[in-house]
């Protein structure tokens, strides 16, 4: 599934990287904190591996 907008994308890789252990959960806030309480490791990577050229600033 891949992400449908930049902050979407930009928020999955934050949560992603606080599952893998190499940021605090604690520095989480908004999406990318509900994204690691709600989304497993693989759900998180297929979003943050978007590339991000063309995908819009806004959702919408």
């Amino acid at each position: 599934m891949p992400a449908t907008s930049r902050p979407q994308q930009k928020a999955a890789g934050a949560a992603l990287s606080a599952k893998r252990g190499e940021t605090k959960k604690s520095d989480l806030v908004g999406a990318s904190k509900d994204m690691y309480e709600t989304m497993t490791e693989r759900e998180l990577e297929d979003l943050a591996s978007t590339d991000r050229q063309g995908l819009p600033d806004k959702k919408g």
